[in-house]
């Protein structure tokens, strides 16, 4: 029909009319890097399809295909590639259907290569920087998905892409796949990468030796090599490279050490570890002196050690331990034992590395003991032996006696020693020391030694009577008193004074004697004087009687007391004196021409083998009166009023007048004596 403004004209005959086809509706996808699936939903009354294939861009040959299915599958085709297709259907009538609309479908991408796998850093953070070889012949764009096996992933169009965070020494087997539109490829095949190493743990050091230190630590895993790095206190820096756990390097004591080490694989170096804080032992003092500034005390100084910021010294002998400890590089010890071997030694300390015990000792000895016991003995007047208790191993002795009259000294190495030459009548102060090498010990207590007292250099016997003598003697140094002895085998005659004279009776005439001295000090210390011998003198006649004779002559008449003597007889008158002489034997002599008329006094007396005559003898007073030419008679003259003459005129003293007189004056005189002397008194 047809239609126009007057409207519209009747339907014409119908027509019966048949259409094409219409186009399949096409859709791909890529199962392959190197396949496409093509499909469609079936077209009605359609019994066969016609498709076409080709390369986007590319001049290259056209892929036909024929099929009754609803799907094709093309393989053979290059990787990451667009391909165009298109189709269309076949009716039963073998006529051709409306061409499809062309689609584009992308091959998947090729399986990705693993160019390098390496370390990066990126804000302090660590990753895997995975680069890839990207192939330069793909169509469009490509999405990189890297995997790890540690769950860690990363995406990236471009070639490189990192995996973050990973730590230390981590083991990755790292995978990479492509994406493209048409899909992901099929993963890489699989790179293992190990992460940098971690830092080495538990870092020790040991000084194995003398100025060697060995710094060890943990294995750590996946490592190749490990980098220990010292640096000391002073500024001085070493490094060391080896592949075990352990590194030995110089060390000095008394330093301060920083050390930390490093371990090293492929990746790279391990990250900053522990950093040890290593202080060596301190220095052992050097310079070390010990004195003795006692007998028990040694005074011990050294230099500053490095590194000592305390000094322990220890001194041991065989019994006992003593310590001290200072800051100071001085320190003294004291109340030692004498005569011992101690071994000191100074040990260096700090709070840090505590303290140095392989410093060396240093042997010692203390002065030698004190003597003891000391013991005084005396050998002779001058001699005395001093001993004293052994008490130290070896050792010299000095005995000194030290007094008024010096020093006197003797040397031995044994426990006495004689002391000489002492002078008599002196005091000294004995003590003891002992010397060894190790110097002087303390003197011994004191002891006082008193030699004897002196004997008196001059001693003198004077007889004063008959049976007294006077005995005399010179000073003698050091003694108090003087016990005397005049002996003999007739008897003895003793004193004892403390002055220098001693009068001594009952001394026998004619006698021998022996004549001794003990002088004592006044701690009653004695010495035995002897001198030369003492003979009295002989004795005085008795029954001395006068006779007259013929001639005016007298004879002497008396008894001896020996033959061995001779006798002189003395006449002293007013006028005239008259001396006769009797040879040894004989007991009277005569004297001629005597004077009548006048008293005499008449003393008969031995003589000394000198000739000297005793002066002790007895006097008489005879009155010879005249009778014509020839003597009278004689007898004892008058006698009570000479005697009494004599006692008035005498300076002497009674008591001595006394002692004269009895033994002076005759038996028939003595009574008058005695009447006239109670009459004085």
């Amino acid at each position: 029909m047809s239609v126009n403004s007057g409207g519209q004209s009747q339907p014409s005959s119908p027509v019966t009319a048949k259409t094409v086809l219409p186009p399949p509706q096409l859709s791909a996808s890529s199962p392959s890097n190197n396949s496409i699936t093509v499909s469609w939903a079936p077209v009605a009354n359609a019994v066969q399809y016609s498709l076409s294939l080709y390369k986007f861009a590319w001049n290259t040959t056209i892929i036909k295909h024929n099929t009754s299915n609803t799907n094709w599958i093309v393989s053979g085709l290059d990787m990451g590639s667009v391909y165009v297709i298109k189709g269309f259907a076949w009716d039963p009538e073998g006529r051709q259907g409306e061409d499809s609309l062309y689609i584009d479908q992308m091959t998947r991408p090729a399986v990705p290569s693993i160019a390098n796998v390496s370390m990066v850093m990126n804000n302090g953070l660590a990753g895997i920087s995975v680069s890839l070889e990207r192939d330069e012949g793909v169509f469009g764009s490509l999405q990189y998905h890297v995997m790890s096996d540690q769950n860690l992933t990363c995406n990236s169009t471009s070639s490189s892409c990192t995996l973050s965070p990973v730590g230390c020494g981590e083991v990755h087997t790292v995978r990479v796949s492509t994406s493209d539109e048409a899909g992901p490829s099929d993963p890489s095949g699989p790179v293992v990468f190990i992460t940098f190493p971690c830092p080495p743990q538990s870092l020790a050091v040991v000084e194995s030796t003398e100025g060697s230190c060995t710094l060890t630590w943990d294995t750590v895993t996946h490592v190749n090599s490990y980098t220990a790095f010292i640096k000391r206190g002073d500024g001085a820096e070493e490094s060391c490279n080896t592949t075990s756990r352990s590194c030995t390097y110089n060390c000095t004591c008394g330093h301060t050490y920083l050390m930390s080490v490093m371990a090293f694989n492929q990746a790279g170096s391990s990250p900053e570890g522990q950093v040890l804080n290593y202080t060596t032992l301190p220095c052992c003092p050097e310079g070390v002196s010990i004195s003795a500034v006692s007998t028990d005390t040694f005074e011990i100084t050294w230099t500053v050690s490095r590194g000592a910021e305390l000094y322990q010294t220890r001194a041991a002998d065989s019994s006992e331990v003593i310590l001290c400890n200072d800051t100071a590089p001085v320190c003294a010890l004291s109340d030692l034992s004498c005569d011992s071997s101690y071994s000191v030694v100074l040990t260096p300390c700090n709070d840090i590395s505590g303290c140095n015990r392989a410093c060396k000792a240093h042997t010692q000895i203390t002065a030698p003991c004190m003597p003891m016991n000391l013991m005084l003995t005396q050998r002779n007047s001058s001699c005395f032996s001093v001993s004293w208790t052994p008490n130290n191993r070896l050792a010299n002795y000095t005995v000194t006696a030290s007094g008024d009259d010096g020093t006197r000294t003797c040397n031995t190495d044994g426990n006495s020693c004689d002391i000489t030459d002492l002078p008599c009548g002196s005091n000294f102060e004995v003590s003891v020391i002992a010397t060894s090498p190790a110097g002087l010990g303390l003197p011994s207590y004191s002891e006082l030694l008193e030699t004897g007292p002196c004997c008196p250099v001059d001693l003198t016997v004077d007889q004063v009577t008959q049976a007294m003598s006077n005995v005399s003697w010179s000073p003698a140094k050091g003694a108090h008193t003087f016990i005397t002895s005049l002996t003999s085998t007739r008897g003895h005659a003793r004193c004892h004074t403390m002055d220098s004279h001693c009068l001594m009776g009952c001394i026998t005439c004619g006698t021998n004697y022996t004549v001794t001295m003990e002088a004592i000090s006044h701690s009653g210390r004695r010495s035995n004087c002897s001198y030369e011998g003492f003979s009295s003198s002989a004795c005085c006649p008795s029954g001395v009687r006068l006779y007259g004779m013929a001639h005016s002559s007298l004879r002497v008449h008396w008894h001896g007391a020996g033959s061995s003597h001779s006798y002189v007889t003395e006449l002293v008158g007013s006028r005239n004196n008259y001396t006769c002489t009797a040879s040894p034997g004989e007991s009277s002599c005569d004297v001629p021409n005597i004077q009548c008329g006048d008293v005499y006094t008449v003393v008969v007396a031995p003589l000394s083998p000198e000739g000297s005559k005793v002066l002790f003898c007895a006097q008489r007073i005879y009155s010879v009166s005249c009778a014509g030419s020839n003597l009278g008679t004689v007898e004892c003259y008058n006698m009570q009023k000479y005697i009494y003459n004599s006692i008035l005129s005498s300076t002497v003293t009674t008591q001595t007048i006394i002692s004269f007189f009895s033994n002076v004056i005759s038996t028939c005189c003595s009574a008058v004596i005695y009447r006239e002397k109670r009459s004085m008194d």
